[in-house]
């Protein structure tokens, strides 16, 4: 904690007396002194300290940790590794050297015994927005394909994975709202540009422009790049991720034409596993009935029926996410083991749904998705409110109750505590 937050000019006075008070010298192999030699050796021995402390706080004042630090090469199999380090300012737009500094983790990644060739660089965009990039395992997928004529480039957005990554526990340092939002304007995609610049100026050769592949929200980023910084830029491939641009274009908009695709995948979803229908049913009246309209997880939070709809996130928008939906769903209730016992919902089903959403371990996803919809206007929650004026399509305890299939959720971050609210007072 205190390498990672403390200023440099702190460090090293703070690490010496620790080490002072934890190691202190001992006289026992010494022969015994007569007090005037001992007080001559005190008073010449604390000068040198005085000297010694001088010249060490002299030092620790002027150092500062490298702007960039290589890893040496790895292997995983087919494909060579390293990691690099970048001290960056976390705010930009003052004197660097009057921001505070976080650390942004790079991945090299090339192909076996390209480690020396000069091949051109690809930075990849991680979508998200605030999850990290992917750990390579292999030579496989899009990462081997680009590996036969690039140097790829992996970096973890701020706040992702190691690059001074932001969780649950983190930041509770920031003690208030005001703060945490504080920092948090610090990282959107603009700054997340100024760290790819920052990154490309000192790892390209010649700080020549760079290829860069942008996926779902990476690909909003690509698009700030070019507005923000076109001539770092070579080329520029998107899948799947165009940020408004066009005036006028709001979240509203947005989420609007969102709902109708999120109930064409339900549609799709329940004609591939019609025998679900009845099952989320019956899940969804037994939490509505359920002592405060929810269950306990096994983390300390409660499954209502609003929060089992968000199931849809990456049920109906991932690959093999109906068929992961339909298994879970398979094994929802715990058997009956003794005649007359309670019906309740499996440990096994409660786990997967925790592992199945990330909004504990990657916050920044919930807390900066709905945003980066906004062109001109704030969101003022625009999911929440597209959603709530949907006539009941929605309303999960209505269709339940109506016999009609409970639609899930897509690609939205609702305000889960009203609707706990809501359900423990039906």
């Amino acid at each position: 904690m205190l390498v990672n937050y403390a200023q440099p000019s702190l460090i090293k006075p703070i690490l010496l007396a620790s080490s002072l008070l934890l190691y202190p010298r001992s006289t026992s192999r010494h022969p015994p002194h007569s007090l005037p030699n001992l007080l001559h050796f005190h008073c010449r021995r604390s000068s040198l300290n005085t000297f010694a402390t001088m010249a060490e706080a002299k030092h620790a004042a002027s150092y500062s940790p490298p702007e960039h630090h290589a890893g040496t090469w790895y292997s995983v199999p087919d494909l060579r590794l390293r990691d690099h380090r970048f001290i960056v300012p976390l705010d930009y737009s003052i004197d660097r050297s009057a921001s505070p500094k976080i650390s942004i983790f790079v991945r090299e990644v090339v192909a076996v015994g390209k480690e020396e060739q000069q091949l051109p660089y690809l930075l990849y965009l991680q979508g998200g927005p605030g999850f990290e990039c992917p750990r390579p395992t292999e030579a496989s997928g899009w990462v081997h394909k680009a590996c036969e004529g690039f140097r790829v480039v992996l970096m973890d957005q701020r706040g992702t994975g190691l690059s001074t990554p932001l969780t649950s526990s983190s930041m509770l340092q920031l003690d208030s709202a005001e703060k945490l939002v504080d920092y948090l304007k610090h990282f959107r995609a603009d700054n997340i540009v100024n760290d790819a610049e920052f990154i490309r100026v000192r790892l390209v050769p010649d700080s020549g422009p760079w290829t860069i592949l942008g996926q779902s929200y990476g690909g909003f980023c690509a698009v700030t790049y070019l507005s923000f910084a076109p001539q770092g830029l070579k080329q520029v491939l998107i899948t799947g991720g165009i940020p408004p641009i066009r005036s006028g274009c709001t979240a509203d908009i947005v989420y609007s034409a969102c709902y109708e695709q999120v109930i064409r995948q339900n549609e799709k979803y329940y004609e591939r596993f019609p025998q679900d229908a009845e099952i989320v049913r019956e899940v969804v009246i037994h939490l509505a009935e359920s002592e405060g309209g929810g269950v306990l997880l096994p983390s300390g939070g409660i499954l209502t029926p609003r929060g089992l709809q968000t199931l849809g996130l990456s049920g109906l928008g991932s690959s093999a996410g109906f068929e992961r939906l339909h298994y879970m769903f398979e094994r929802v209730w715990d058997p009956v083991l003794v005649p007359g016992s309670r019906k309740q919902i499996s440990h096994y089903f409660l786990k997967a749904f925790e592992n199945w959403l990330d909004f504990d371990s990657n916050p920044l996803y919930a807390l900066l998705h709905e945003s980066i919809y906004c062109q001109d206007a704030s969101s003022s929650w625009s999911a929440y409110r597209i959603l709530a004026e949907d006539n009941g399509k929605f309303d999960a305890i209505r269709a339940a109750k109506e016999g009609r299939p409970v639609f899930f959720t897509g690609e939205v971050v609702l305000r889960i505590l009203r609707y706990l609210k809501s359900a423990s007072e039906k």
